[in-house]
C-alpha cells in the first residue's frame, strides 16, 4: 500500500448482509458518514453458501428490516434463497447503503483515534468499526474428520447443493440441528440410505395450536428476552438451531418424522478409529432432555395465552409424542465396508476473525462483547447469536439490535469528540 493515501471515514461497517445494512440504515439516520465493505456482493453468503432447497425458518410475515417488510401473497410461507437475496438487495437500495463490493478486509487494528482498516483496495481510517461479517463464515468440523478413510467423500453445508452431487451410496449426516435434519430428510427422500448422528438438539413443532411456532416465540416474549436476562448466556449463544424446516405444507421435521422416513438414528459421533465411526450411547437421555425442554416451552406458551385472556382464540393445548428411541441403536459403523459413501458434517458454523488484529477474540474464536459492544472502545458487532436478544440472528431480529448498537456508537463518538475538544 506504499504511496496510497489513507481514506478517513467516521465508521467502517464490515459485511453487507442484513446486519451490516441495518447498521448502515441507522448510521444514515444519525447522519454518521460511513462505508460498508463487502468481500463479495450484497447478501453474499445467501448467494454462495446455501444449498438449493433451503428456505428461511421464519415465516414471510416475520421477514422485515427497517422500513421494509414482506408484502407478498403468501405471508405464512417461507422465502427461498433467491427470494431472501432479492429481499436483502431491495433493502440495500432502499437504505441507500454506501456498499463497496469486492473489497476484502485483511486487517483491522487499533489506531490513536480509532481503527486502521487495511483492505484489498486501500487503507481506511475509521473512528469506529462495526463487525457485521456474520457468525457462520466457516463450517465447524471436528478434528476427527482426519481419521475418515479417503474412500468416503466429506462435505459441509457450504459444499452441499443437492443429493445428485454426492457419490452413490449411503450417507452419514453428523449433527441434528436445523441443517442436519433438513439434509437428512432430503437425502433420504432421494432414495439413499441415511444414518443421522444425534447429539444435543432443540426440538420444535412447526405449528402449535394453529399458529407458527415462531409466532408463539414472538407473541409470548420468549424471543425478546435480553442477553442480560439469560441465566447461562454462554450456553444460550452456543445452542444448536431448532429442528425446523420451512415448507409450503408447514410440516414438522423432528426425529420422529425422520424415523418415519426411514432415517437411522445413532448417538453422537465420538471418534473414528481404524476406519470405524464410534457413536456414544445414551440416546434415550438425549431425547428425553429435548422433549422435556420442548414441554416447558409449550407450557410457557399456554401460560401466556391464559394470562393475556387470549386462550380461546387458539386450538386446544397440544403435546407431541415423545421422541421414539431406536430398539438397538448402533454404536459403530464400518466406514470402509461400502455402506457409507459420504459424510455430511452438519456440526455447526463459526465466525472467521483472522483479519481482526485487536485482542478481543477468546480461546474458542468468539468475540468478547456485551450486547454488541466489543471490549475495545469504538468497536461493535452485529448479527451474532443472542447478541442483545434471543432473536438476534434472525433477519427479523436485527432492527432492535442495530438501533441499540448504533445508538451506543453515536454516544461514543459524542463523548470522544468532547474529550478531544
Amino acid at each position: 500500500m506504499t504511496g496510497q493515501s489513507t481514506e478517513t471515514v467516521t465508521t467502517v461497517v464490515i459485511g453487507a448482509g442484513h446486519a451490516g445494512l441495518a447498521a448502515s440504515h441507522f448510521l444514515s439516520e444519525r447522519s454518521i458518514d460511513h462505508v460498508v465493505l463487502e468481500r463479495g456482493e450484497v447478501a453474499n453468503s445467501w448467494r454462495r453458501e446455501r444449498w438449493e432447497s433451503l428456505r428461511l425458518l421464519t415465516p414471510n410475515w416475520q421477514s422485515r428490516l427497517p422500513g421494509l417488510r414482506y408484502e407478498g401473497p403468501d405471508p405464512d410461507g417461507y422465502m427461498t434463497v433467491p427470494e431472501v437475496t432479492e429481499f436483502i438487495e431491495r433493502f440495500a437500495k432502499l437504505a441507500r447503503a454506501p456498499v463497496r463490493a469486492g473489497v476484502n478486509v485483511t486487517s483491522v487494528r487499533r489506531a490513536d483515534d480509532g481503527y486502521h482498516v487495511t483492505t484489498s483496495q486501500g487503507e481506511i481510517r475509521g473512528r469506529t468499526v462495526v463487525i457485521a461479517s456474520g457468525a457462520c463464515n466457516r463450517p465447524s468440523v471436528p478434528p476427527l474428520r482426519e481419521a475418515v478413510p479417503a474412500t468416503v467423500a466429506q462435505l459441509t453445508p457450504f459444499d452441499y447443493r443437492d443429493p445428485a452431487a454426492l457419490p452413490d451410496g449411503g450417507v452419514l449426516v453428523v449433527g441434528a440441528s436445523a441443517t442436519g435434519v433438513q439434509l437428512a430428510a432430503e437425502l433420504r427422500r432421494s432414495g439413499r440410505p441415511v444414518v443421522l448422528s444425534v447429539g444435543e438438539h432443540v426440538r420444535l413443532p412447526r405449528t402449535y395450536r394453529g399458529r407458527d411456532v415462531l409466532w408463539w416465540m414472538d407473541a409470548s416474549g420468549v424471543w425478546d428476552q435480553r442477553y442480560d436476562e439469560v441465566d447461562d448466556l454462554t450456553r444460550a449463544r452456543r445452542l444448536p438451531s431448532p429442528q425446523l424446516v420451512g415448507t409450503p405444507e408447514r410440516t414438522t421435521l423432528d426425529l420422529n418424522a425422520l424415523t418415519s422416513l426411514g432415517v437411522e438414528l445413532v448417538g453422537r459421533l465420538a471418534a473414528v478409529r481404524d476406519g470405524r465411526a464410534l457413536f456414544s450411547g445414551g440416546l434415550r437421555n438425549v431425547f428425553s432432555l429435548a422433549d422435556l425442554k420442548l414441554g416447558r416451552l409449550l407450557d410457557t406458551f399456554d401460560e401466556w395465552a391464559l394470562t393475556t385472556g387470549l386462550d380461546g382464540e387458539f386450538g386446544a393445548p397440544e403435546r407431541l409424542a415423545p421422541t421414539r428411541v431406536p430398539e438397538s441403536a448402533r454404536l459403530q459403523l464400518d466406514l470402509r465396508g461400502g455402506e457409507i459413501s459420504a459424510i455430511v458434517w452438519a456440526t455447526g458454523f463459526r465466525p472467521d476473525y483472522g483479519w481482526l488484529d485487536v485482542p478481543v477474540v477468546d480461546a474458542k474464536g468468539q468475540l468478547r462483547h456485551t450486547g454488541g459492544v466489543v471490549e475495545s472502545p469504538g468497536l461493535y458487532a452485529l448479527g451474532l447469536p443472542v447478541l442483545r436478544r434471543r432473536k438476534s440472528t434472525f433477519i427479523y431480529g436485527i432492527e432492535d439490535d442495530a438501533r441499540a448498537v448504533v445508538g451506543h456508537l453515536a454516544g461514543h463518538l459524542s463523548t470522544t469528540s468532547q474529550a478531544g475538544g
